[in-house]
């Protein structure tokens, strides 16, 4: 997938990304996955840069945070607004070789594999090459993304699924990378793994205007770019956007979305990929 093809690209997106980021949720899920202070941390596919900033907060003193992203408008939108000591922010495809990026002791990767239905084991091993020997590789993904509400018309239902189905043929898009990310950490040898699913979307009742705005957009935007022709609706995806609508203003929807946590620790030496000392254990 080319920069050019993320599904949710718009002059928008940036602000969209900075919104929807709950940096409470943020720290919760990185100390439990180990990050402290004074780490050298990467932030691969670090989208307009919020993440980051918070990344580098938490490692301060001593440490410091090298944001990375494919996105021109990210990057630019990043330095612009949270550009600060300790954090840096670089334009770079993370599937390519990142060598010269140095080494780190803890990796952040969110949000990024549900992007990347076919490429998502190869980009986590090649994440895991810049990890210095006992660090820490952090995988954050949704699961069933977008998928589970209550409410939908029979219309309505029966689009989304078309949608969803139309970008991970044509996008590359996988609804359920979460699920894969404990394999992705176990298939490379990683000790200590550990996994944490809690609710990422949780909508019922009155919407606020941030979830709105965030909601109204991913109808807008994905289902514009994934090439579906909505023969649910006379009128195309003109009907499904009304449809979409009238469901996410009815204070009776119910939505949800699992986010899926993993973390492992990297051996000090190449091991076989099937590693018996790599249980999944519950988050407490």
């Amino acid at each position: 997938m080319t920069q050019a093809s993320y599904i949710m690209e718009s002059e928008d997106e940036a602000l969209r990304l900075d919104l929807k980021t709950n940096p409470d949720a943020l720290k919760r899920q990185v100390l439990w996955a180990g990050l402290e202070k004074g780490m050298r941390v990467a932030d691969l596919g670090c989208g307009p840069g919020k993440t980051s900033f918070y990344l580098n907060r938490i490692v301060q003193p001593g440490g410091s945070v090298l944001a990375v992203d494919i996105s021109p408008q990210r990057i630019a939108y990043a330095k612009d607004h949270y550009e600060t000591a300790g954090l840096h922010f670089v334009q770079q495809d993370i599937r390519q070789p990142m060598d010269h990026l140095g080494r780190f002791d803890f990796i952040w990767m969110r949000f990024v594999l549900e992007h990347y239905r076919t490429n998502g084991a190869a980009m986590v091993a090649n994440a895991a090459k810049i990890l210095k020997p006992n660090g820490i590789l952090c995988l954050a993904d949704l699961d069933h993304n977008c998928l589970n509400h209550h409410g939908l018309s029979r219309q309505l239902e029966s689009a989304i699924a078309g949608i969803m189905e139309a970008l991970k043929s044509h996008k590359n898009f996988d609804p359920y990378a979460g699920r894969k990310l404990y394999a992705y950490l176990y298939d490379l040898g990683f000790r200590e793994i550990r996994v944490a699913v809690e609710a990422h979307h949780l909508l019922y009742g009155e919407l606020g205007d941030e979830d709105t705005f965030n909601w109204r957009k991913k109808i807008d935007i994905a289902a514009r770019h994934a090439g579906y022709a909505f023969p649910e609706y006379t009128d195309g995806i003109t009907g499904f956007q009304k449809d979409s609508a009238t469901f996410f203003d009815d204070p009776r929807r119910f939505t949800y979305t699992p986010i899926i946590v993993c973390r492992g620790r990297k051996p000090d030496t190449p091991v076989d990929a099937a590693c018996p000392e790599s249980p999944m254990m519950s988050a407490r």
